[in-house]
């Protein structure tokens, strides 16, 4: 599933080439990329006709774009989700669902979702985001990002390190794949309980997060297939500085020591086991 980083490159691709435009005409080919706009597919497709987009943002792994004083479109990636620009006149790709034109004739919008696990919806917003999203806690890149109320939470979270990272309600977009990397960049393991966290571990694995995520970025995000692309189709490349997810028995970039794998929330979590010792306690 695409991560804050991946989204983020989404996002600004978006606002390059759609902010500022307005909307001629707004077709749900499939009934699933509007199912979460509770009135249907045509009611979404009515409403937004006629409306100019006026930037594109993010929280997380949430994509909207505002629509009006106090409403949005919000968009989540799912799996498979795409947000593509391209030529109006060209083929539809065989797996778009959702489409929008814009009046000045320009390169339309495009959502593909092969597995469609992403969604489409209008809805209200609050201090400017999305009602449906506004219990997602901020994300680590973001200025509204609270450090000392993002500690005091772990601290009272009893769970693991990983499983906190994970919890949107905590801090948003992190996923399994940034978590592994901040955590192996922080030094600490995955298990580790939330409430043996010191301030300094705390902040250490936030300054990960934020610089495995800012070089992410740079490289336009980790594709590991060809479902994760910009807006203009094109794949990222972090997946080549990827430090320990995914690299089972390679040697540690620091240490030399085979990179172990995890059963991990029906997931996997990858760490190294001399430079992350497992705690004499753990939250698995």
């Amino acid at each position: 599933m695409p991560e804050l980083p991946e989204v983020e490159v989404v996002r600004q691709g978006v606002e390059r080439w759609v902010a500022g435009r307005t909307i001629e005409s707004a077709t749900v080919l499939h009934p699933r990329a509007a199912r979460r706009h509770t009135e249907g597919p045509a009611d979404l497709a009515a409403r937004l006709t006629g409306r100019t987009v006026t930037g594109a943002r993010r929280r997380g792994k949430y994509l909207w774009l505002p629509v009006g004083d106090d409403e949005a479109l919000l968009a989540h990636l799912g799996m498979s989700g795409q947000m593509l620009v391209g030529d109006p006149a060209g083929p539809y790709e065989k797996h778009l669902r959702a489409r929008l034109t814009f009046t000045d004739g320009g390169p339309d919008l495009r959502f593909v979702d092969q597995r469609t696990f992403g969604h489409l919806m209008l809805a209200g917003t609050v201090d400017g985001v999305p009602e449906p999203i506004a219990h997602i806690a901020p994300d680590p890149l973001e200025d509204a990002f609270d450090e000392e109320v993002f500690f005091r939470a772990l601290r009272h979270r009893r769970t693991g390190l990983k499983r906190a990272l994970l919890d949107q309600t905590l801090i948003s977009g992190v996923g399994n794949i940034y978590a592994d990397e901040a955590l192996w960049r922080a030094r600490l393991h995955w298990a580790r309980p939330t409430e043996t966290l010191t301030r300094a571990e705390a902040a250490r694995v936030l300054e990960a997060a934020r610089k495995v995520m800012a070089a992410a970025l740079l490289a336009g995000g980790t594709s590991f297939d060809s479902l994760y692309v910009n807006v203009n189709g094109e794949s990222g490349y972090f997946d080549r500085s990827l430090n320990v997810y995914g690299r089972r028995d390679e040697p540690c970039a620091r240490c030399g020591s085979p990179i172990r794998r995890d059963a991990f929330m029906n997931r996997s979590s990858y760490s190294c086991p001399t430079c992350q010792p497992r705690p004499r306690r753990a939250h698995y």
